[in-house]
């Protein structure tokens, strides 16, 4: 059975006695959290150790916000999968529409990302979503079918099961506004029979697909509430210690 999870992007907010502070007070807010959804944070990279020693017997996990694309080397700047396993983080965001758009990430790219965070035993939170021009043009259930198509669904099913999918409507991100409760439900049904298609019924209603389109605490409950939605990967409400657990509480 799927497992409902909130998963917090903060992106490239707070230093890292800040990221301390937000995460002392979840800790706190949350030590007597009895719910039955998985949590999960992902700072910047420089917070990773730290934050993980913070977040140790709780019910909180750890991720990172990307990984590089080669193993090792002499890749300036970058990190690899193998360095992110060694903070004990268990979870990598992937896809991300921002590092689509600002890195131009490709869907090679992505997938070599994909198997190297797995072959690292960690889990990918692997995103997909449309732009606006491709909603309002409705070609936003091609666009999410092409992005899987040439990304995860050449994983093998044993490592495809591994993974939770993140929808992200990229128009609702950061601009106010949110896709209705029933788009959301419409996509992730979507997203769902295709992995019905490409792999089994069993596997597609085992794998969790979380929203990440400006979700906050005054809609998590509705959102949530959908047949087909998983949680939800949050970003801005992530950094407000409040937001977050009511969100996590919906």
């Amino acid at each position: 059975m799927r497992k409902m999870i909130v998963a917090g992007n903060w992106k490239m907010n707070t230093t890292l006695p800040e990221g301390e502070k937000l995460v002392k007070e979840l800790v706190d807010l949350l030590s007597d959290y009895k719910g039955e959804k998985g949590i999960i944070i992902a700072p910047p990279f420089t917070h990773l150790n730290a934050v993980n020693n913070l977040i140790t017997n709780t019910s909180i996990h750890l991720a990172a916000q990307n990984c590089a694309s080669e193993e090792s080397g002499a890749y300036t700047g970058e990190v690899s999968a193998a360095m992110i396993a060694a903070t004990g983080a268990k979870y990598v965001i992937l896809g991300h529409s921002e590092r689509r758009e600002y890195f131009n990430e490709s869907g090679e790219t992505l997938l070599r990302k994909t198997q190297l965070t797995l072959q690292n035993q960690l889990n990918p939170i692997f995103c997909i979503g449309e732009q606006l021009t491709q909603r309002e043009s409705e070609q936003h259930e091609a666009t999410v079918k092409k992005q899987l198509e040439e990304t995860v669904f050449k994983l093998p099913k044993s490592d495809f099961e591994k993974l939770i999918l993140a929808y992200e409507p990229v128009w609702a991100i950061g601009t106010g506004k949110v896709a209705s409760p029933e788009q959301a439900q419409e996509m992730h049904a979507f997203i769902r029979q295709l992995i019905v298609e490409k792999y089994d019924e069993k596997t597609a209603e085992n794998m969790s697909i979380l929203y990440g389109g400006s979700c906050k605490p005054n809609n998590a409950t509705e959102l949530f509430s959908q047949q087909d939605v998983d949680g939800g990967l949050i970003g801005g409400a992530s950094l407000k210690a409040e937001d977050f657990r009511a969100i996590i509480n919906s």
